[in-house]
């Protein structure tokens, strides 16, 4: 098949992540056939403007999956659980987005930049999982670090955004952010967020987990060891929501075999693909979410070696969740899929 004759489909296609994807589709050129935007009945019938073309969103209820070569699946994991299996089953390679399928030993997990190797053959159940778009940028930056020093141990905190909850968690921010503000100084309500997000900080992302840890906690543990490849290694995290619209940030604490070296770390991040060191001084030394400049890049900043501790060191990093955490890791798989000849 030429690559231009791809059939895509999208399914959640009026969310934040899929609206993400269809913007990317323009930028990075990607050639196709036919697109079909898939969502809810509730969204169907609305009109979306993709690369210069009007489409009808279609109901996923009543979507005939035949026709299409790669779908994309957006729309929450028990969408994915109900309908990605059924797609992959007509033919579809699917790229699901959600949890449904990460920790699933026949389907690879894949960041195309650590493990892309997997992308060689077509999966058992012709899906490939995107990873949660905490953990990305995570296993971007330490698997280089890995190959060096041997990781052993990873400490995360994460500062994670309204728009990891999609286009509703931005609204409610925006709308608890313009309550507070008021003269009548409203209370802000929560609906996405456990808590009124609004200046605020929730230290609890998804549902908790008997353990004491949240699924999002758990998920990049989960995560982190299938795809580094190092079930050995100890991970912990602490997943937290901040007041801000879009862009993850994430403290990183990682302990290694051997002892650390500062200038060959800043040396081999420089080197890793697509990633941005920030090593300067003031603040040019940090990257922080509201003036990223480049959306598409891992940026690392805050780079120490624990003076106690030569074996252990900090990263800061900070990532556009919407597209590296999400549509853009997607569409590279996607890439790749192609370039390997995978549809």
């Amino acid at each position: 098949m030429s690559r231009s004759a791809l059939r895509i489909a999208v399914v959640g296609a009026t969310g934040a992540v899929g609206e993400t994807l269809l913007a990317l589709f323009s930028e990075r050129q990607l050639a196709f056939d036919a697109l079909s935007l898939v969502a809810s009945a509730r969204s169907a019938g609305r009109t979306i403007v993709a690369r210069g073309e009007t489409y009808q969103v279609e109901a996923l209820e009543r979507f005939d999956f035949s026709g299409i070569d790669l779908a994309f699946f957006s729309a929450g994991s028990a969408v994915s659980l109900q309908w990605a299996r059924a797609a992959a089953k007509q033919g579809a390679l699917v790229i699901d987005n959600t949890s449904a399928f990460r920790m699933d030993p026949r389907t690879p997990l894949v960041v195309p930049q650590v493990n892309g190797d997997l992308l060689r053959r077509r999966p058992e159940d012709g899906i490939v999982a995107n990873p949660n778009c905490a953990t990305i940028p995570v296993v971007r930056a330490l698997a280089p670090l890995d190959r060096r020093y041997g990781v052993r141990k990873i400490v995360v905190s994460t500062y994670q955004a309204a728009s990891g909850a999609g286009l509703t968690g931005m609204e409610e921010l925006r709308s608890g952010a313009r309550a507070s503000l008021s003269e009548e100084r409203v209370e802000p309500s929560s609906g996405r967020f456990k808590v009124p997000l609004a200046f605020n900080v929730v230290p609890s992302i998804d549902v908790m987990q008997g353990s004491g840890f949240t699924l999002e906690e758990q998920k990049i543990v989960q995560e982190s060891r299938k795809i580094l490849g190092r079930d050995d290694l100890l991970v912990s995290a602490t997943a937290v929501r901040v007041p801000v619209f879009n862009g993850h940030s994430e403290a990183v604490y990682f302990e290694c075999e051997a002892p650390l070296d500062r200038a060959e770390i800043v040396e081999i991040l420089r080197g890793a693909p697509e990633i941005v060191v920030h090593d300067g001084e003031g603040a040019a030394g940090f990257p922080t979410p509201r003036f990223l400049p480049d959306p598409d890049r891992v940026h690392v900043g805050r780079i120490r070696v624990v003076p106690d501790n030569p074996h252990a060191g900090w990263l800061w990093l900070v990532t556009d969740n919407l597209r590296i955490g999400a549509a853009l890791n997607a569409l590279q798989i996607a890439e790749m899929a192609i370039a390997h000849d995978l549809l």
